[in-house]
C-alpha cells in the first residue's frame, strides 16, 4: 500500500471513529435527560401560577398519586400540596390517563371535606403532563344538576297544576251545552267556569310573579320602602277575606322604620303571609302582624293560632307547589306558589325568612330586610308622601284583585 493510499485510509478511520464517538456521546447525554425526565419532579414553568388561578379545584398528582401542587379550591375535595389523592375514582382515572396518554374527562360522585353526607357531582379532566405527573382539574357541577332538575320539576309541576283548571273548563263547557235548555244548570255551570277561570289567571299570574323574581332583573322599581306603608296596604287588601273568615288582624311593633327595595314586591310577600295565616287559622282567631328593628334588622312577623305545620313539613314549605295540607288548599283554590314567592322576594332584597310553628298553637313567619335610615324630608315632602300613598293604594288595590287566592 502506498503512502497516500495509508494516508487515506488512516483518515476515514479516523472519521468513522469520530462520528462514532459523537453519536455515542448525543445517545448519552438524550439517555441522561429522558432518565432525568422521567424520574423529576419539576411542575413545568407557568403551571404553578395558573393554579393559584383558577377557581376550580385542580392539582398536579405524579405516579403515586401525590400532590405536587394545587389550586386554592381543591382543598374542598382533601386535594393539598404533600397529600396523596384518596378518593379510588379519582385514583382510577389517574392510572387510566396515564395508560391511554391522553385526556379523558368523566362525571362522578366524590364527598367533600371528608363528609360522606355531602356527596358532590363533580366533572373530573386528567391529562397528562410529562411522563410521571398528570393534572388534576374537578368542576363542581352539583348546583347545576340542582337547577336543572328543578327546571325540570317545575315544569313537570307547573304542566300537572294547569291541567286541572283546563280540564274543568273544558268539562263545564260540555255541560252547559248539555244543558242549554236548562237555565238553572247553566247558572250553575257558569259560576263554576268562572271560578275555574279565576284559578287559572291566579295560577298563571303567581307563577309569571316566581319567574319575574328568579329573573336576574327581578326589582324594577329599587328605593327607600316605608314598612309602614307595606303593612297597611298588605292588611288592607286581606280585610274582607279576614272578615269573611271572621278573623282578626291586628298590628303592632316598631313604625317609622325603612329598608330598600321594590314596595310592590314587599307588599306581595307579606300580604301572601296575611293571606295564609287567615286561611289556616280558625274562626274568631286572631292574626298578627308585628315590626321590629333592632341591630341593623327589620323583623316583619306575621303569626297566627292556627293549626300550625308539622315537623316533617317546615323543611319543603318553600318549595313550588308543595302544601303541607293538600285537601285544605285544594278547597280554598290555593296554588302552592305564595311561599316560594316570598322567599325569592326576600332573598332578592338580601333578606331571609324564618319559621316557627307548633301543630295545634299556630305559627310564625320573620321576614328579616336590612335596615336603612328613614329618607331626609325635602320642601316636597308633602307631594312624595302623596305619590308614595297613590302607590299603595294601587298596590293594594292590585293586591285586593288577587284577594281570593291562597298559598
Amino acid at each position: 500500500m502506498t503512502l497516500p493510499q495509508l494516508a487515506l485510509s488512516s483518515l476515514a478511520i479516523g472519521l468513522v471513529i469520530g462520528v462514532g464517538l459523537s453519536l455515542l456521546v448525543v445517545w448519552a447525554y438524550r439517555a441522561r435527560a429522558r432518565v432525568q425526565e422521567e424520574t423529576s419532579l419539576a411542575i413545568p414553568a407557568g403551571i404553578t401560577d395558573v393554579l393559584s388561578s383558577m377557581d376550580d379545584a385542580a392539582g398536579v398528582v405524579d405516579a403515586s398519586g401525590l400532590v405536587l401542587a394545587a389550586s386554592d379550591a381543591a382543598t374542598r375535595f382533601g386535594i393539598e400540596v404533600g397529600s396523596t389523592v384518596d378518593n379510588p375514582e379519582l385514583k382510577q382515572l389517574v392510572r387510566r390517563v396515564r395508560s391511554a396518554g391522553d385526556s379523558v374527562t368523566e362525571s362522578m360522585r366524590i364527598t367533600r371535606g371528608g363528609l360522606s353526607l355531602d356527596p358532590r357531582l363533580v366533572s373530573a379532566r386528567a391529562s397528562v403532563i410529562g411522563t410521571r405527573m398528570v393534572l388534576l382539574i374537578i368542576r363542581d357541577v352539583t348546583e347545576q344538576e340542582r337547577l336543572d332538575q328543578m327546571r325540570r320539576d317545575f315544569v313537570a309541576n307547573t304542566s300537572h297544576e294547569l291541567k286541572t283548571p283546563v280540564g274543568a273548563v273544558s268539562l263545564l263547557a260540555e255541560a252547559i251545552e248539555s244543558a242549554a235548555d236548562d237555565p238553572a244548570q247553566v247558572r250553575i255551570f257558569a259560576a263554576r267556569i268562572s271560578a275555574e277561570a279565576n284559578r287559572l289567571g291566579q295560577l298563571t299570574g303567581r307563577i309569571m310573579s316566581l319567574s319575574r323574581l328568579q329573573a336576574e332583573d327581578g326589582l324594577t322599581s329599587v328605593g327607600p320602602v316605608s314598612i309602614d306603608e307595606v303593612i297597611a296596604s298588605s292588611i288592607e287588601a286581606h280585610v274582607v277575606q279576614a272578615d269573611s273568615a271572621e278573623v282578626d288582624l291586628a298590628r303592632g311593633g316598631d313604625r317609622g322604620v325603612w329598608v330598600r327595595g321594590d314596595p310592590q314586591i314587599l307588599i306581595e310577600a307579606v300580604g301572601n303571609l296575611i293571606a295564609n295565616a287567615i286561611v289556616y287559622s280558625p274562626r274568631g282567631s286572631r292574626v298578627g302582624v308585628g315590626v321590629r328593628a333592632e341591630d341593623g334588622v327589620v323583623e316583619i312577623a306575621v303569626s297566627d293560632q292556627g293549626i300550625g305545620i308539622a315537623e316533617a313539613d317546615r323543611e319543603r314549605i318553600f318549595e313550588r307547589f308543595y302544601r303541607a295540607d293538600e285537601a285544605r288548599s285544594r278547597r280554598t283554590g290555593g296554588t302552592g306558589l305564595g311561599l316560594s314567592i316570598v322567599k325569592h322576594a326576600i332573598q332578592r332584597h338580601s333578606g331571609e325568612v324564618r319559621l316557627w310553628s307548633r301543630p295545634g298553637r299556630g305559627s310564625t313567619f320573620t321576614i328579616r330586610l336590612p335596615l336603612i335610615d328613614a329618607p331626609e324630608k325635602s320642601s316636597g315632602g308633602k307631594k312624595s308622601k302623596k305619590k308614595r300613598e297613590r302607590k299603595a293604594a294601587k298596590a293594594a288595590a292590585t293586591a285586593n284583585a288577587r284577594n281570593g287566592e291562597k298559598v
